[in-house]
């Protein structure tokens, strides 16, 4: 099936709303690039009204800067969130998000080259500090830098503990530190949870939030931000009920603080944490096989699709 693209591609699609107003900016020259401002934006949107059927509010898209670089962090609930996290920047005269993704989705046939057209940032876990350095310099130089703080997907949907990745990036480039929230993506693909192609009534709220204080301690930056985006979550899941609640008991999409299934978040960090030494004693018994043994045949790899789930 052929989608005629709009050429205006700030666009509301029917089921998005900007609040409190859409922005009157003229468009950036990021909006014109060939791939991801012309094609990949549009489609987006297309295909989240198209498709997924979602309703989307889209609130404070004036709040990214509408020139210059800025650092912006995203809450990260569901798979989506890398579509989802760079809507409101395109409605600030067509902003496009350069996120940091891990390096592996770079090895698929079809994602790496669209990654790479896309000019994202791959994050390699074994040379964190090179992708910092881009990500430091692409902000320096103008770009938008899309980060999840919080690393990998938040098992209680509330927000966990924080990386100082975002704060450093945004002091030594000297950038604003923008909080972008995101609520509903969970219900659509989460962790755990088989994608849902086509939801029915799955609404969104994309809500973007005053920039951070940005300041050499790094620490007490990533404590700014945590608290910022942990009052705003707050906000939007309160309006999110407003527009589309009340919602029954036990829901899995919901945090066991509103009286959904999903863990607390004491549980989900206790989870996060065995994880993540599993993985680290995974490499480390790896790593001392191949020095014992170099003539061993090599390690079968997973499919990529189970490399990038595993997060």
């Amino acid at each position: 099936m052929h989608i005629k693209l709009p050429r205006d591609h700030f666009w509301l699609p029917k089921g998005f709303t900007v609040t409190p107003a859409l922005p009157d900016t003229p468009p950036h020259a990021e909006s014109r690039e060939p791939f991801y401002g012309r094609i990949i934006i549009p489609f987006a949107k297309l295909w989240m009204r198209r498709m997924q059927h979602l309703t989307v509010e889209i609130q404070h898209p004036e709040r990214i800067p509408a020139s210059g670089g800025a650092v912006i962090a995203v809450n990260h609930t569901g798979y989506w969130d890398f579509v989802f996290g760079g809507i409101p920047a395109a409605y600030q005269g067509g902003r496009l998000v350069r996120f940091m993704a891990k390096k592996e989705i770079w090895d698929a046939p079809v994602a790496g080259p669209v990654m790479t057209w896309m000019h994202h940032i791959p994050v390699d876990r074994a040379d964190g500090m090179a992708s910092v350095h881009e990500a430091e310099d692409r902000a320096r130089k103008g770009q938008l830098v899309g980060i999840f703080p919080e690393a990998t997907i938040s098992r209680s949907f509330e927000i966990k503990e924080f990386k100082d990745g975002a704060a450093r990036i945004a002091h030594e480039a000297g950038v604003p530190l923008v909080p972008v929230v995101i609520w509903g993506s969970q219900r659509i693909w989460t962790k755990g949870r088989k994608p849902i192609w086509r939801p029915k009534k799955a609404s969104l709220i994309l809500s973007v939030g005053e920039p951070v204080e940005v300041t050499d301690d790094a620490k007490e930056t990533t404590a700014r931000l945590h608290d910022a985006m942990v009052a705003q979550l707050d906000e939007v899941r309160a309006r999110y009920d407003e527009l589309y609640g009340p919602f029954p008991a036990g829901e899995y999409w919901m945090p066991a603080s509103l009286g959904g299934s999903a863990p607390s978040l004491e549980d989900a960090t206790t989870k996060d944490r065995a994880d993540a030494q599993q993985r680290r004693e995974e490499r480390a018994a790896r790593e001392a096989e191949k020095a014992a043994n170099p003539a061993a045949a090599p390690e079968k790899k997973k499919p990529l699709w189970k490399k990038l789930l595993k997060r």
